[in-house]
């Protein structure tokens, strides 16, 4: 079975004071573009558009069928929002994009990651695979979802529910659990 390497470098905006981590990409026939959460069928930057913006196409172009990455980036650096993903090498066990079959065959260097952000003191992890992988990383119990945990050097983990369109929540009840944790973190 392919090993695959995780595609993009992390994005860490100056100051940046949150770590979002979802699991893995989607295989790339599935990006509409070339950064995070790619994929049109997702409701992470719809959820966002709506958060920030109170327009769930805030985030997107103006044909609504692909995202504005400009838009995008904009956002996270006003916001100081830093984008990542808690695996650096996985296998798709069926050759989608489902986390229930990825198996992580190398983790995020967490550690690593973190030094590069000096005022990042809270990690957002996207649905229940990757909240399992940061807990394994920060020696933490899993929170239940939309709660959080603190880790022993101080940093907040919060678990959010996936953004995925096959985690059955709907996009308005995943912006409620989003928005409460960002505001909690003073980003918003």
């Amino acid at each position: 079975m392919e090993t695959e390497i995780h595609p993009w470098e992390p994005y860490i905006p100056a100051g940046a004071k949150i770590l979002i981590m979802g699991t893995f990409p989607p295989q790339p026939k599935r990006w509409s573009m070339n950064f995070y959460y790619p994929n049109r069928t997702n409701d992470f930057w719809y959820m966002m558009g709506l958060i920030f913006f109170n327009d769930r196409y805030a985030l997107c172009n103006p044909d609504h069928k692909s995202f504005d990455l400009e838009a995008i980036k904009r956002l996270l650096n006003e916001r100081g929002i830093a984008m990542n993903d808690t695996a650096r090498k996985v296998r798709r066990l069926q050759g989608n994009a489902s986390d229930k079959f990825l198996e992580i065959i190398e983790p995020v260097p967490l550690s690593e990651l973190l030094s590069q952000m000096p005022d990042c003191h809270t990690l957002c992890t996207t649905g229940e695979k990757a909240a399992g992988v940061i807990a394994d990383l920060t020696d933490t119990s899993v929170p239940k979802m939309g709660e959080k945990v603190e880790s022993e050097n101080g940093l907040t983990i919060w678990r959010m529910p996936s953004t995925s369109r096959a985690y059955p929540l709907k996009l308005d009840k995943k912006a409620a659990y989003y928005e409460k944790m960002f505001r909690d973190c003073g980003v918003l």
